[in-house]
């Protein structure tokens, strides 16, 4: 509980909060682990009968090559971000910055759109994209739009062979297959239109408030894709300034940086009622 006070203190004397969140940072909303083979295999079956694994899934290929099993894999993780609520952690953060005046942005690789939710607007970039997001496959020049004709209904997705039962998303402009304008791998037609627009708005933030009374919190990143890690300790790095790394597994950090082996919503719900008994 001490060291709990001691970052405490930290968030109450920062002049900005800098948040890094990988996709451990979902799980506490229930969202899937797909950590290894297994974790996603569990998740969904029907590709692990297939013997597909995660880094082959996400990728454009099957667009072109098999785009209603493609559809089934997005439309499926589509309406479990969309159905599925940020926990109270994200609350918490956003809560943080309205009650101390802290000027806050997030980093995230998570495509599930839940910051957004919870509060974040201009002061995010989603480095990977975002699901809510689609893009023409024959790049026809319609800028990226957000699907919202999914809004109030989810896609059918057939349980046992994981593709999609219903009409496929197509481009308003020439009507061709559409993709999410998520960064997938080996995707050489990513259109990064919304990514630069972030990125303009990070790198403005930065200039207003990278010090070295910079607090950068990062949540469940991994080492698999590390580029929310990389970002968070080259920051850290830059700045001279403090970083406290959340994560129950992938916890090893550069010396200097705080280290926390709970999960996001146990920690941030520690350190707010900490915060809250101090007032």
């Amino acid at each position: 509980m001490k060291e709990f006070e001691k970052y405490a203190e930290i968030i109450r004397n920062c002049d900005a909060l800098l948040i890094g969140a990988g996709a451990g940072m979902g799980v506490d909303s229930g969202l899937p682990d797909f950590r290894g083979s297994e974790g996603f295999w569990k998740a969904y079956p029907p590709l692990a009968t297939l013997g597909i694994k995660f880094e082959e899934m996400a990728n454009p290929r099957w667009f072109r090559n098999d785009p209603k099993l493609a559809w089934g894999f997005y439309g499926h993780r589509f309406n479990l971000y969309h159905n599925t609520y940020p926990h109270l952690g994200h609350y918490i953060l956003r809560k943080w910055a309205d009650i101390f005046q802290i000027p806050s942005f997030v980093f995230t690789s998570n495509v599930d759109g839940h910051f957004i939710k919870a509060g974040w607007a201009d002061q995010i970039l989603e480095c990977h994209g975002a699901i809510r997001n689609l893009q023409c496959m024959d790049s026809c020049g319609q800028p990226v739009w957000e699907l919202k004709e999914h809004t109030t209904k989810t896609f059918n997705i057939c349980p046992t062979s994981l593709r999609c039962e219903s009409a496929l998303p197509s481009c308003p402009k020439c009507g061709a297959l559409a993709r999410p304008n998520i960064l997938m791998f080996s995707d050489f037609f990513w259109d990064p239109s919304i990514h630069l627009i972030q990125e303009k708005n990070l790198q403005k933030w930065m200039v207003n408030h990278g010090s070295p009374s910079l607090l950068i919190m990062e949540f469940g990143a991994g080492i698999h894709v590390p580029t929310v890690r990389s970002f968070c300790e080259q920051t850290w790095h830059d700045y001279a300034c403090t970083m406290i790394r959340v994560n129950p597994q992938d916890n090893h950090a550069p010396n200097g940086v705080h280290t926390i082996t709970e999960g996001a919503l146990e920690t941030l719900g520690s350190i707010h009622q900490i915060l809250e008994d101090q007032n």
